[in-house]
């Protein structure tokens, strides 16, 4: 296990506020507040000149085609869970808290089919038997994962949830790909969210999620799962890793985004030019930059990350949003808007005026 940021991954120290009660928002105004964050990333790293020495590609190519130099690998015989817990440790750190009511992990890299990962991460923390469970959508399953705590907030089932995207993509992708091997990196995201006033900084707000699985076939792991196991057919080796049809995934990310994001804008009662930030699922560069094109969102107000971490999937988002904030790209009343697109195809996007919050990041790569 890889523990260079292990002083930053002590355990929390609860806050003093944490001896009193939140003052419970009146009936029908609960809202989920934004109040820690925080992202990590494991210490191993492939470079484009790494992949150059043993694929038919160049550093120029790569850069070129996806924006990335580098991504980040986990360390033999660490798996997402370990991920998911040093992000977890941070996040709480942020918050200023020793407990939650839940946690919601998404990823697609679980450590077993069965069972979830999540419950093992709450124990880990320490939480002891709170409410756990694992959200698979994808790169759009941070948001997926927030939604469902946005929900479990609104309705009085928790006031407090931790919300993580972690992910071990180098489990399941090809490393003789070169579509698949030169995008994807490991890391892990986390935030937490108390119960709030929807009219406070950190209050999330609309959520648009969606999803298409006419077009399953686009982003998938072709074996392993109950469908290739009883079709009483062997799998080939190769089918127990991710195959990506990148032209036409670029096409569909791009119009669904853009989508999800002015609908979100619509339910915000926000204009284009009101948006101070727009944080997008780091996929790939060129589709950011298409999607805040589209939407008329200026570059300068383009958060990414990607060139050092390549796509980290359900992690990307809040790794993204520890980083921003870390390097001070993210400032208090900041107006965010948020969106992801995944396998499945699943999709989504939310906005959330920035509280003012200390993330925790182990590596800050923005100016």
């Amino acid at each position: 296990m890889d523990d260079r940021a292990r002083p930053d991954a002590s355990a929390p120290q609860p806050a003093a506020a944490d001896a009193v009660r939140d003052p419970a928002p009146p009936p029908g105004r609960r809202a989920a507040v934004l109040c820690g964050l925080a992202g990590w990333v494991p210490s191993g790293t492939v470079t484009n000149a790494d992949l150059e020495a043993r694929l038919d590609t160049t550093d120029e190519w790569i850069r070129s085609r996806t924006g990335i130099a580098q991504r980040h690998t986990v360390s033999p015989g660490t798996a997402t869970r370990e991920l998911a817990v040093e992000a977890g440790r941070l996040a709480l750190k942020s918050a200023g808290r020793d407990s939650v009511d839940s946690v919601v992990l998404a990823t697609v890299t679980p450590d077993r089919h069965c069972p979830a990962t999540a419950p093992e991460v709450a124990a880990a923390l320490g939480l002891g038997p709170v409410a756990a469970h694992d959200v698979s959508a994808v790169c759009a399953g941070f948001l997926y994962a927030l939604a469902s705590a946005v929900g479990s907030i609104a309705a009085g089932f928790a006031d407090h949830v931790l919300v993580i995207g972690a992910e071990t993509f180098s489990a399941i992708v090809d490393p003789d790909d070169r579509n698949t091997a030169i995008i994807f990196g490991d890391a892990a995201g986390a935030v937490v969210l108390r119960a709030g006033h929807p009219d406070e900084p950190g209050a999330l707000g609309p959520i648009r999620l969606g999803s298409d699985g006419t077009q399953s076939d686009l982003i998938q792991i072709p074996a392993g799962g109950a469908r290739q196991r009883l079709a009483g057919t062997a799998a080939e080796p190769g089918e127990y890793y991710l195959r990506m049809q990148g032209r036409k995934v670029y096409r569909h990310a791009k119009e669904r985004m853009g989508q999800a994001a002015v609908e979100v804008l619509e339910r915000s009662g926000w204009r284009i030019e009101d948006v101070d930030r727009l944080a997008t699922h780091q996929a790939n560069a060129r589709i950011t930059e298409a999607v805040a094109e589209e939407l008329g969102v200026p570059r300068d107000r383009v958060l990414s990350n990607i060139e050092h971490v390549g796509n980290t999937s359900a992690a990307s988002l809040p790794l993204l949003l520890a980083d921003a904030a870390s390097a001070g790209r993210l400032r208090p009343h900041h107006r965010v808007l948020l969106a992801a697109f995944g396998a499945g195809l699943a999709w989504g996007a939310a906005s959330l005026t920035w509280p003012d919050v200390t993330a925790l990041s182990v590596h800050s790569y923005l100016d």
